[in-house]
């Protein structure tokens, strides 16, 4: 009896074990699940999205009127719209140089288009990949080398072509056919759709070629403008009086701009023999015949129109603006489809909310203000630039910044928003706090500086401040020149006031504060010698 009550006992006890343990692996496997969750990397993705000359003036959240951009609106309306964003240094390979780097060209050695841009300096993709991100580049980079702090990279040679573009996959080239625009934005979702880590936060940058010289649009855009009034700027016959070093450029709409390699006027009888018409052939040439067919159909009778009217002077500049802003335009819709098709795939699989989306350009442009083509002066059209940034659960839809920004700010930013720690030699501010109105103060100028001359294009060696109303400008070299120009009065920056008595304590102030910005940010003319001696030896060896 004994030994059956002793039994019953030894059950009665293994039972209750046995659901405490359940009990406890329960909850065990619930602390595990409840882990998990709490460990989940919740830190924001980032897509950055970059075209090449896009001006502000061609983005219609800006208010010009000259086209129509609903995708790449849709960025700032969901989020902010920086109204005063400005490049250190007007020029593609450059401008993505700091971008990457968060330093003044002279700092981080990339001053011109021709020097070698060093990858193995920090930048803040790399930092991004070492804190867990995972990490793309994808499209224009225009420097050379194969991209570090990227997990993946599929990138362009050089400028790349628009149409069967050459890529660099993860440095081994190819060509993809089709039109480099649809291309660069396929390949981005490829990477977003097959190649993402869903368990990581990532890093995208997607960068369109587009809308660069030589303005070649896509098929389908082709003629988009044609019935649409555009006129040309009200300073497009600017006689440069008092600005010595804007009549020595050759950016000039009427004199520059070539009619075969820029306009597309590829005669059939060879009569149009230009100075680049051999380089536009080997870009025609990259054409399937159906591409061939469609573009003939289009240009051939402007081709023919064109030798018919024997225009000159005046006449002539209009006309050649008329084609090239309607061209430019046609590859800025291509564009905007691609922003459109990437917004839809965030907000379609669940990624919008917690994605920083931003879009910019690596340099603004001249659209025939000045009489002007490209982009390197410290003139607004160039040093301005446009930038819309959503994100959801920080950034207030219809929000307008009006600071003083500068690409210089990209990399702190985006590591301010990753929860990482910004370097000390890092010469840009977050403008996380700036464009979520926490920032009690902020920077109130701006340091420029350009370095390419003699080169391309003819523009002169400068530096200069811009503040929120005045701009100073120092133009040096084998000309020695200052500009001064009172924004709120002329923004167009028609009149030169260096030598108004009447600015003189505002001419000096300027002075004053520019020497302490080129001291703050570790620029000296010993610098500026050492860029130029490495720039020219460059050149001899191109």
């Amino acid at each position: 009896m004994k030994l059956k009550n002793v039994y019953i006992r030894f059950v009665r006890v293994s039972r209750i074990i046995s659901f405490v343990g359940l009990c406890c692996a329960s909850l065990l496997n619930l602390s595990c699940k409840t882990t998990v969750e709490e460990q989940k990397d919740t830190r924001p993705n980032i897509v950055f999205i970059m075209s090449d000359d896009h001006a502000y003036q061609a983005i219609s959240a800006y208010g010009y009127g000259l086209n129509n951009t609903p995708n790449i609106d849709r960025i700032g309306k969901e989020g902010a719209i920086f109204n005063r964003f400005f490049i250190t240094n007007s020029i593609c390979a450059p401008s993505r140089a700091v971008m990457l780097t968060g330093k003044h060209s002279h700092i981080n050695g990339k001053v011109d288009n021709i020097s070698p841009f060093n990858w193995d300096q920090d930048n803040f993709a790399k930092s991004l990949q070492s804190a867990g991100y995972q990490t793309a580049l994808i499209g224009k980079i225009h420097l050379d080398g194969l991209p570090q702090g990227f997990d993946y990279s599929n990138v362009l040679p050089g400028q790349g072509q628009y149409y069967a573009p050459d890529f660099i996959e993860n440095g081994v080239k190819k060509t993809i056919p089709g039109y480099i625009t649809q291309v660069t934005t396929d390949l981005a979702l490829n990477w977003l759709k097959k190649k993402r880590d869903d368990s990581k936060p990532f890093l995208l940058l997607y960068h369109q070629k587009a809308p660069h010289r030589t303005w070649m649009p896509e098929e389908k855009y082709l003629g988009l403008f044609d019935s649409v009034k555009i006129d040309a700027p009200a300073n497009f016959f600017d006689d440069f009086e008092g600005r010595e070093a804007a009549k020595t450029q050759e950016m000039s709409i009427l004199k520059d701009m070539d009619l075969v390699y820029d306009l597309k006027l590829l005669d059939k009888e060879d009569e149009l023999q230009t100075h680049y018409r051999k380089n536009f052939q080997k870009q025609y040439g990259r054409m399937t015949p159906e591409q061939k067919a469609v573009w003939d159909a289009y240009y051939n009778p402007i081709i023919e129109e064109f030798k018919s009217m024997d225009l000159e002077g005046e006449k002539l500049a209009l006309w050649k603006y008329g084609r090239y802003i309607r061209d430019y335009l046609s590859t800025v819709q291509s564009v905007d489809d691609g922003v459109g098709q990437v917004l839809d795939y965030l907000k379609e699989n669940d990624l919008e909310q917690n994605t920083i989306v931003v879009y910019t350009s690596d340099q603004g442009f001249y659209l025939g203000e000045h009489g002007w083509f490209d982009k390197r002066f410290m003139y607004e059209e160039s040093f301005r630039t446009p930038l819309l940034v959503r994100y959801p659960k920080e950034i207030k839809p219809g929000t307008e910044i009006n600071g003083l920004v500068q690409n210089l700010d990209f990399a702190p930013t985006f590591l301010d928003y990753a929860g990482l720690d910004i370097s000390k030699d890092i010469q840009g501010k977050s403008f996380r706090k700036l464009v979520n109105g926490e920032a009690s103060e902020w920077r109130d100028a701006v340091y420029y500086t350009y370095y390419e001359y003699p080169g391309e294009h003819r523009v002169k060696r400068h530096y200069g401040i811009r503040t929120d109303r005045y701009k100073l400008i120092h133009f040096y070299y084998d000309i020695e020149d200052w500009e001064l120009y009172d924004l709120q009065k002329d923004p167009y920056e028609m009149n030169n006031i260096y030598n108004d008595p009447e600015y003189s304590s505002i001419q000096k102030e300027l002075h004053e504060n520019l020497k302490e910005l080129r001291e703050k940010y570790g620029d000296s003319e010993a610098l500026t010698q050492e860029n130029l001696d490495r720039y020219l030896e460059a050149r001899k060896k191109k």
